[in-house]
């Protein structure tokens, strides 16, 4: 296994898990403990970089605390958390600190981190290609690598109506943040792509990929088939989405050549951790996806 990823968990049968067999528990018991003595931590390495990159925001994300099978249904153990913390925590360089204090303090290395729940897709298109993104230089999160389309399931997607920085669990409810989790993903393709929802097939959740350069922040990764040929995808990205200056530029890859991605260290060495989770997970169910 690549040192960058670890999987965090596999679907256990071919095909993934559709909608409909996944549920969500909330809770605050699965939001993120606090160590009082490093708050003041937090707050000083969000100002910080907020003074360097004044465009940054506050949003509030899903904190997925752990994932478990019941009865054949994949449920999702989610509390709330937000931007400034995951940098504050998973991005910090007391990351290690912080792991090996939840460890002492609760057998859970990731009890004081922020673990928002990212999401990615395998996007699989009409003549078996795979579709991946070249990072701008400009984002904060591996620069310049290769990734697939991804994003984050957004509480405020949910809580509709509500001041992001007002949500509280009891504005989430959980049949609606199962909505979220899968549809998300068909959006962040729709902006970082540029594809109509319409060729977008319904996602499959293959399971769940951890990102060890972030402290093993956890990113869920779906397949997606979609009905266009990768000249037609191309075509899209081109003229631009509403997320566009994330990436600079479309890489394709045929299905047989990832089936191989691991033994081209020169090209794998390219992808970021989100990508490399997502392309492994793949490869362990693929069968079912083909």
């Amino acid at each position: 296994m690549d040192p960058e990823i670890s999987i965090m968990f596999q679907c256990p049968f071919q095909a993934g898990f559709t909608e409909d067999m996944v549920r969500v528990e909330i809770s605050p018991r699965y939001n993120r403990c606090i160590l009082p003595e490093y708050e003041p931590q937090i707050a000083a390495i969000w100002e910080n970089c907020c003074r360097n990159k004044p465009w940054l925001f506050n949003g509030s994300k899903f904190r997925v605390h752990s994932v478990a099978m019941e009865r054949g249904v994949l449920i999702f153990r989610f509390g709330l958390t937000c931007y400034r913390d995951f940098i504050g925590t998973n991005w910090s360089s007391q990351a290690a600190y912080l792991q090996q204090q939840g460890q002492a303090d609760f057998e859970d290395s990731q009890a004081y981190l922020a673990e928002p729940l990212g999401v990615g897709a395998m996007l699989h298109t009409a003549d078996d290609y795979f579709v991946f993104l070249r990072r701008s230089l400009h984002v904060g999160e591996a620069p310049g690598l290769i990734d697939i389309p991804g994003g984050h399931p957004e509480p405020k997607a949910v809580a509709r109506g509500v001041p992001e920085e007002l949500i509280n669990l009891d504005d989430l409810p959980e049949d609606l943040v199962v909505k979220e989790l899968f549809s998300s993903i068909l959006v962040e393709i729709r902006d970082e792509v540029n594809l109509p929802l319409s060729t977008l097939s319904q996602p499959v959740l293959l399971g769940l990929a951890r990102n060890t350069t972030s402290a093993g922040r956890a990113s869920a990764e779906f397949y997606v088939r979609c009905s266009l040929i990768a000249e037609q995808v191309k075509q899209f990205y081109l003229t631009g989405g509403p997320e566009a200056e994330e990436s600079t530029s479309i890489v394709f890859m045929k299905r047989q050549e990832l089936l191989k991605l691991e033994e081209n260290r020169d090209v794998w060495k390219e992808l970021c951790p989100s990508a490399k989770g997502g392309v492994k997970l793949f490869l362990l169910v693929c069968e079912g996806c083909s």
